[in-house]
């Protein structure tokens, strides 16, 4: 079969589309399985936030990390009793 101008080898539609379609239709291959959380752990992570919502959370001195926490509990539902 000629090749067309370019140099570049003609594509099968066929073989374009199924390859394609395998691509977004396979499974990736699940990773290892999440530990479960342990009640009470705390994560460190690194968040951004408003530099005055920081301000409001620090103005009454230690322990604002746990004020931030309790707020964002309240806002999601778990609530500790």
């Amino acid at each position: 079969m000629p090749r067309p101008p370019g140099g570049r080898r003609p594509v099968d539609p066929l073989k374009a589309a199924e390859a394609a379609f395998k691509k977004v239709t396979t499974k990736p291959v699940a990773g290892p399985a999440k530990a479960p959380a342990i009640p009470g752990v705390k994560e460190t992570v690194t968040l951004r936030i408003d530099q005055d919502v920081l301000e409001f959370f620090q103005q009454d001195g230690p322990g604002w990390q746990d004020r931030i926490n309790a707020a964002l509990r309240r806002v999601s539902g778990k609530s500790e009793d």
